[in-house]
């Protein structure tokens, strides 16, 4: 376990109450402004229907009509949620966004399912003659029946298998390939059934609106799949080495072979291909362990968990890689903050030490705190860097593990309040900003005992890529 002492404070700092941390300025829509243009989007076809002028139906038929409408935009503006366009996700960070993309998926189901079942007109294809205007006709044809049906089954199907992907029995790439294609089918089906069948949406105004949602959706699959692995070729990097470096955790190495074009902040993460074509399916979000000083060379630091990473050495040295990024705001560039408090669960300490190195390389002189959690001694990841680097900073280190060794003098057991309270002393620290990374479980924990002792969410920076399946 490494430790250094905190270096002596100024006397007038020992009086001063401590300055609450401000927060960054960041790229990308602001958070307030992005949901008012969602909102306006989401209501625009509420409100092109409103001008119409069309007599009012029963109060069921109006009202699937809407959730029609609503579950249909929403549909839509997946597309551009799950696109990770750093113009979006820049403010909010790609983990709300994520989130969101999740939550208003199963909103845009459920609306789209119930909707057929609140009608009361009936299924004639045209207006009777005692109905001139339609109000107790549905307008539904042979085609826009099979299209409804069919893009109705289909969206519950993705939503299905979107929350238990983990269970599917082939691969991640697989699910995503046909993820997005089955979603831009269920689109362009939905298009079909509105315009075809839709008291509303046969106005033009409406129906234009849905061609052009239905031609942004499928230019954003080609931003993704197409233009994007294509800008990546021309910012290729070179796997330089390959170590396991701890317990079934390996450090992966990569040199930019034209350096000055990759820049990053430190503690963010990127979608990785390496060994691979930019245009293969295959990636991973990989968190960069490396500091921007370090440039043009970087480091991941991976946990086997899956068929990839559990075969890391196989990867060739030499070989190519892609980064699509960088993403997040687990990042302390731009923050005011007096000090700064880590703790890492496992391999969440990859961010970690992306944030150590640059306070090394930067000559910071405020006071850390890394708390590091581990099953046992063989899981800690570059021990003798951490010290090395603790006696470069203001820094102390402390060392948790589950399953100590015998005679080991540093913390013991898990994260929870009693431990945190050892450590975070409040109000001394209260101009201090807090780093959380680890398993989503961990993160829940850490979060809840630090509000319980007094930090302020805002002062908490964490990043969750794990949701609950339900």
């Amino acid at each position: 376990m490494a430790e250094a002492r905190l270096s002596p404070l100024p006397a007038e700092r020992e009086v001063a109450a401590p300055r609450t941390p401000s927060a960054p300025r960041q790229r990308g829509i602001p958070g307030p402004l992005l949901v008012a243009l969602y909102l306006a989007l989401v209501l625009a076809p509420l409100a092109i229907a409103a001008l119409r002028g069309e007599p009012p139906r029963p109060w069921r038929d109006e009202l699937a009509t809407g959730l029609a409408l609503l579950g249909f935009v929403v549909l839509f503006l997946e597309f551009l949620l799950s696109g990770r366009f750093r113009t979006i996700s820049g403010r909010i960070g790609i983990d709300t966004t994520m989130r969101a993309h999740q939550l208003l998926a199963r909103t845009a189901l459920f609306f789209l399912l119930v909707h057929p079942f609140l009608y009361t007109s009936g299924l004639q294809p045209f207006p009777m003659p005692s109905d001139p205007t339609g109000r107790a006709s549905l307008g539904l044809t042979g085609p826009s029946i099979l299209t409804g049906v069919a893009a109705w089954i289909l969206l519950a199907l993705l939503v299905v298998l979107a929350i238990g992907r983990d269970q599917l029995p082939f691969r991640y790439e697989a699910w995503r390939a046909s993820h997005g294609l089955g979603a831009l089918l269920v689109a362009g089906l939905g298009t079909h059934h509105a315009i075809e069948a839709g008291r509303y949406s046969a106005d033009p105004w409406l129906a234009g609106f849905w061609l052009v949602l239905l031609a942004l959706s499928a230019l954003t699959l080609v931003h993704v799949y197409l233009l994007r692995p294509l800008g990546l070729l021309a910012r290729p990097w070179r796997i330089d080495s390959v170590e396991r470096i701890a317990d079934r955790t390996w450090s992966v190495r990569l040199v930019e072979e034209h350096p000055g074009r990759f820049r990053f902040r430190a503690g963010q993460f990127v979608w990785a291909t390496l060994d691979r074509s930019p245009f293969s399916l295959i990636e991973h979000p990989f968190s960069i362990a490396s500091a921007p000083a370090d440039l043009p060379r970087l480091e991941f630091v991976i946990k086997e968990a899956g068929d990839f990473t559990s075969r890391l050495d196989r990867l060739r040295i030499g070989g190519r890689g892609y980064l699509e990024g960088p993403h997040g705001n687990f990042a302390l560039e731009g923050w005011q903050a007096e000090g700064v408090v880590l703790i890492a669960g496992g391999v969440g300490i990859a961010p970690m030490l992306s944030l150590l190195r640059q306070a090394a390389a930067e000559g910071d002189r405020r006071p850390w705190l890394l708390l590091y959690g581990n099953r046992h001694v063989g899981q800690i990841v570059h021990g003798e860097e951490l010290e090395a680097l603790a006696s470069r900073l203001d820094l102390r280190v402390v060392h948790l593990l589950g399953e100590p060794p015998e005679g080991w003098k540093g913390e013991v057991g898990q994260f929870d309040r009693a431990l945190l309270a050892r450590h975070v002393e409040l109000p001394a620290m209260a101009g201090r900003l807090f780093f959380v990374c680890g398993p989503p479980a961990m993160i829940d924990t850490v979060e809840r005992a630090l509000v319980d002792l007094g930090v302020p969410l805002r002062h908490i920076v964490a990043e969750r890529f794990r949701y609950d399946q339900g």
